[in-house]
């Protein structure tokens, strides 16, 4: 039988685990099908995680198909960014007033885009994720690292802040694994084929699946 993707917890009599994105409440987290999220205290309540995500910014977290997200994991977002050019960093303009003609132009906002996470990324636990990341699909990052710039597919990285630690594959099998895209085949064929995407890897079979 294969798992339903509209089941909120996939794994009978387990409740600290759940398909992410049966439990989403906010337009601006966008989360892929088979994507699950651990949590050993509240795992209905992943938005905690969710730092300084305010509407009238409007940046987007996105996470893509089967991801597996540790306990304690957090994305820092852009409303926790502060303008560093001026005399102070203090963000007088947000409680208004007489304070709000201090509000910043678009130019000078220190926006650092969207939060992307690929698919098939493993997070590990205490992971923390500053505003703008991208992860590559197939990235692994290490318990309590704090990602501060891009990670490229398939890298593993670790430490505060988070540095390569070693390629998973090759770089000629790492592209031919993103030409692959496993992630978008349908669920049938994801079934059928799961001892192929579970065994080591011969780069010279991936040929034959692109």
């Amino acid at each position: 039988m294969i798992p339903n993707k509209n089941n909120t917890f996939p794994l009978e009599h387990y409740k600290k685990l759940c398909f992410l994105k049966n439990i989403i409440q906010n337009k601006n987290i966008l989360v892929g099908d088979y994507t699950y999220y651990d949590d050993q205290e509240d795992v209905t309540n992943f938005e905690k995680n969710v730092k300084y995500h305010f509407d009238f910014i409007g940046d987007k977290l996105i996470i893509g198909k089967f991801c597996m997200i540790a306990s304690g994991v957090s994305f820092i977002m852009n409303g926790a960014n502060h303008k560093m050019d001026g005399v102070s960093a203090y963000p007088f303009y947000i409680f208004g007033g007489d304070w709000s003609d201090s509000k910043l132009t678009s130019i000078e906002s220190p926006f650092k885009g969207d939060t992307v996470i690929g698919n098939d990324v493993w997070i590990g636990t205490d992971v923390t994720i500053m505003p703008g990341i991208t992860i590559g699909d197939g990235a692994i990052i290490a318990s309590k690292s704090v990602v501060t710039k891009d990670v490229a597919p398939y890298y593993i990285v670790g430490g505060n802040p988070a540095q390569l630690i070693r390629k998973r594959f090759s770089e000629d099998t790492i592209q031919k694994l993103l030409e692959l895209q496993w992630w978008n085949w349908d669920i049938q064929k994801v079934t059928k084929n799961i001892k192929f995407l579970t065994q080591e890897i011969e780069t010279s079979e991936l040929d034959k699946w692109i």
